[in-house]
């Protein structure tokens, strides 16, 4: 149960606010104020109406539907708290009961309270240890356990926030200390804070009038990101977009139009055949932005990489000059800084060399590794990153950004406008009165898009660079404590020797009943069902779960502070 509690009073009556002067917030003050202070309310009604109506009427006009009288704001120290703030039978209300229906204020503060409780309750059990990271059931189970059919008829208020604790119980905790699996993890309290301010605000991108203040935000910070990069005074573009593929993929579309622009009207039929390189250990994105914009991905030359899993620079420039003696045209290569299992970075210095020599487009996917940039210490693993004309860059990933936070930064100012526009002159009219170059929706690939950069933005103010540069710099500190600590144990093998460059540390786990086997395809097979959480309990003393923990008892604790392991690839966070 939730009250209005203080968040009632300030709701509507900011100073200035047309919210305040409204009939229906007044007399929801009427009404509170009626209960609380008996013939009290009646003058402060006088004052708020006039003469004409001095008293409010009890009974149904003195509260919403299903609200009984509300009671003082609790004043406990249990965090979250759990006392009766108001009675509000759910039972009974509907979402037409919530605003903007008359008389919803009440109603719709208190629901929305108690959907806070339940994210407060599920955000601190997120980083409780003593809690599972997952309470995990089959498809089929959760099918059959629960029902997740949508209906005609609509649920009770009641039933919806029992939907919201459901939800919760089963997802996975991501926050959760316990909780190694993909390169993004964590949860940051003043990015949730502003993942919630966004979808409050629910606005657009695609103009400086509907979003004025994310705009200018979104301005500023990818000038920010280009100037880390290295690029004089942050010239350039960019955009936020709905991932680190999407990114990859409008890099490929405008390395494309820079070097035959007439593919935007013709299309592939009027240009020769394309073909761009990638490492071997790059992301299957490249491929499949190649196959999106009708590359095609036999067009996709993978690049051969050492035993780090770094490209090797002569090999791609051998196969450059194979794919132009075969009559093909190189357009862009791939390099990754930070790939997803070794955490490698490419030599992008000699790769941007290669790429000067027979004019193409460098591209630096810098998807997990671009947050390197942030540290003093580590970014010179990016040495070579400002001579790239295009990158990809994750907040969400290194960084700790809620997702989604995906950016893609260009070097030449314009291009990615002279790429992407339609001219559609019912949005983006040309006798606006500002700045038109604020209007970011032509030079985007999509027409309504999330706002992203908040997030960044004000974690950037919390955290300042100083703070970024710290996490970033922890994180690789426990990544090379890991690798210290299983480098010589038993029953463990790198995949490489040497210490990890970025958080990725790549090991297996050897399970006693493969230790003695010679290496071969049997054991490589085997190890891969180790890993993968597939191994027989009865052949092995130990087997990884899907939740990532080491089944054998007794040995966690050695490995690290918080007792977890990983199998193949490992990214300690802070």
């Amino acid at each position: 149960m939730a009250s209005p509690g203080s968040g009632f009073w300030s709701f509507g009556a900011e100073e200035g606010s047309a919210a305040a002067e409204t009939p229906g917030t007044a007399r929801a003050w009427c009404q509170v104020a009626q209960k609380f202070t008996g013939g009290i309310g009646n003058k402060l009604c006088a004052l708020l109406y006039g003469d004409a109506e001095k008293t409010v009427e009890t009974g149904a006009r003195a509260a919403a539907p299903g609200v009984a009288e509300p009671r003082p704001t609790c004043t406990c120290d249990k965090k979250p708290c759990g006392c009766q703030k108001a009675d509000v039978n759910y039972a009974f209300l509907h979402s037409t009961d919530l605003l903007p229906t008359c008389n919803g204020e009440i109603t719709t503060m208190s629901f929305l309270q108690d959907v806070v409780d339940i994210l407060l309750q599920y955000v601190v059990k997120s980083f409780d240890r003593s809690t599972k990271v997952i309470d995990f059931h089959y498809p089929n189970e959760l099918l059959q356990e629960y029902n997740w059919e949508l209906a005609d008829q609509p649920q009770t208020l009641e039933e919806i926030l029992l939907n919201c604790r459901t939800t919760l119980k089963y997802a996975i905790k991501t926050g959760h200390p316990r909780y190694f699996n993909q390169l993004s993890t964590g949860l940051d309290m003043v990015g949730l804070a502003a993942d919630w301010l966004t979808s409050a605000a629910n606005t657009n991108m695609f103009t400086y009038e509907i979003a004025p203040v994310f705009v200018l935000l979104e301005y500023v910070t990818l000038r920010k990101m280009r100037e880390m990069v290295g690029w004089p005074g942050g010239c350039g573009d960019g955009i936020f977009s709905p991932g680190g593929a999407i990114s990859n993929m409008y890099a490929m579309l405008i390395a494309r139009f820079k070097m035959f622009p007439e593919v935007k009207e013709k299309g592939m039929a009027a240009i020769p055949r394309l073909v761009a390189f990638t490492s071997e250990h790059s992301h299957f994105s490249v491929k499949k932005g190649a196959a999106a914009l009708g590359i095609g991905t036999d067009s996709v030359i993978l690049i051969r990489c050492d035993e780090r899993g770094k490209m090797i620079p002569s090999d791609l420039e051998r196969r450059i000059v194979e794919a132009k003696q075969k009559g093909f045209v190189p357009f862009l290569v791939s390099a990754t800084a930070g790939t997803t299992v070794y955490g490698a970075f490419d030599p992008l210095i000699a790769i941007a060399d290669i790429c000067k020599k027979y004019k193409i487009w460098m591209h630096v996917d810098g998807a997990w590794g671009g947050g390197l940039l942030m540290s003093r210490k580590h970014k010179w693993k990016l040495n070579g990153v400002e001579r790239a004309n295009s990158v990809t860059w994750n907040p969400h990933k290194m960084m700790g950004v809620p997702l989604q936070c995906s950016a893609l930064l260009v070097r030449e100012e314009g291009l990615m406008q002279s790429c992407n526009q339609m001219h559609a002159s019912y949005l983006f009219q040309q006798d606006k009165h500002y700045d038109l170059s604020y209007d970011t929706g032509d030079k985007a690939l999509q027409c309504g898009r999330h706002v992203d950069v908040f997030k960044l933005w004000l974690m950037w103010r919390a955290k300042g660079t100083t703070g970024f540069e710290a996490q970033i710099d922890k994180c690789l500190e426990l990544a090379e404590y890991l690798y210290n600590k299983i480098k010589n144990r038993e029953g463990y093998e790198m995949v490489f020797d040497g210490k990890p460059q970025h958080t990725n540390v790549c090991f297996w786990y050897i399970p006693p009943s493969l230790r003695g086997m010679e290496d071969g395809e049997e054991r490589t097979s085997r190890l891969m069902k180790v890993s993968s959480g597939t191994s027989d309990k009865s052949q092995d003393d130990g087997v990884w779960h899907d939740h990532g923990e080491l089944s054998a008892p007794g040995r966690q604790s050695e490995l690290l502070p918080d007792g977890h392991l990983q199998p193949c690839s490992h990214s300690p966070r802070h």
